[in-house]
């Protein structure tokens, strides 16, 4: 018989027992409920040949794999968001028993409990913004040329110069479409987080990402916020802007350190 482990999915406080009754974690697994004191950590046990340190380090080099247990630990957390705050935990945070378990989430409480105040009542929404800086360095106005005729080479360099003199003030127009965006958005939210922009070739976009954004938005004013972005996107048409969420506060409660 194979050893098991209890895989930590997330740490909600004030959970009401049995809220996870009769749902299923990784590999079918039911998940359950671990008190320490106001908080509560949502687990599974998982089979150590997989979850343990040797199948770990083998299984996170399988893409396919890290995709498959992501899908399943980010439907356990917006299951457990519907009913209290929580702090989502890291991929494969796992103990090997269940008093570990707790003694290490002892350890966290006072950070948890700081996460959880910050993101209490709230969600998280995401936002990119594209901008074509090819079409708008084409579409620019071209600087001043000099106005006299000279040697074929010397065309060609004005040309070039000028060429690239657009396609600077369109990379500077876009950079501040996503600063502008970001002060529009950041306005009243709770927290907020600049990223770095997502790879072109791995997220498959076309442009320039000139934002990469997380916002912890309360919940009762979500509504108005949303009706900001509309906005900014009737403002900006040459701009893409992306909105995805609500989602549980990752961006804003993961704590550093666990796992």
């Amino acid at each position: 018989m194979s050893e098991t482990g209890i895989y930590l999915y997330a740490v909600a406080r004030d959970l009401p027992p049995g809220t996870v009754g009769g749902a299923t974690g990784l590999r079918g697994a039911p998940l359950s409920q671990v008190a320490v004191g106001r908080l509560t950590a949502v687990v599974s046990e998982v089979d150590l040949a997989e979850f343990g340190e040797e199948g770990l380090r083998r299984n996170l080099e399988d893409l396919g794999w890290l995709e498959e247990v992501a899908r399943t630990h980010d439907a356990v957390v917006h299951l457990v968001s519907e009913h209290a705050s929580v702090a989502p935990m890291r991929l494969a945070t796992v103990f090997l028993t269940p008093d570990s378990l707790r003694q290490r989430v002892g350890e966290w409480a006072e950070s948890l409990h700081t996460a959880l105040d910050r993101v209490e009542g709230c969600q998280e929404w995401s936002v990119k913004v594209v901008v074509d800086t090819t079409a708008q360095a084409a579409a620019a106005p071209d600087g001043p040329t000099g106005g006299q005729a000279g040697s074929p080479g010397a065309a060609y360099l004005q040309r070039r110069r000028e060429q690239l003199g657009a396609q600077q003030r369109a990379q500077e127009a876009a950079a501040r479409t996503g600063d502008d965006v970001h002060a529009a958005l950041v306005e009243g939210v709770v927290a907020s987080r600049r990223l770095p922009p997502q790879d072109r070739r791995l997220a498959g976009y076309e442009g320039t990402m000139v934002l990469n954004a997380a916002y912890l938005v309360s919940r009762s004013g979500a509504e108005e916020w949303l009706g900001r972005v509309e906005g900014l996107r009737a403002r900006l048409p040459r701009a893409t802007i992306e909105v995805r969420g609500p989602w549980p506060p990752y961006s804003f409660a993961t704590l550093e350190g666990t796992g």
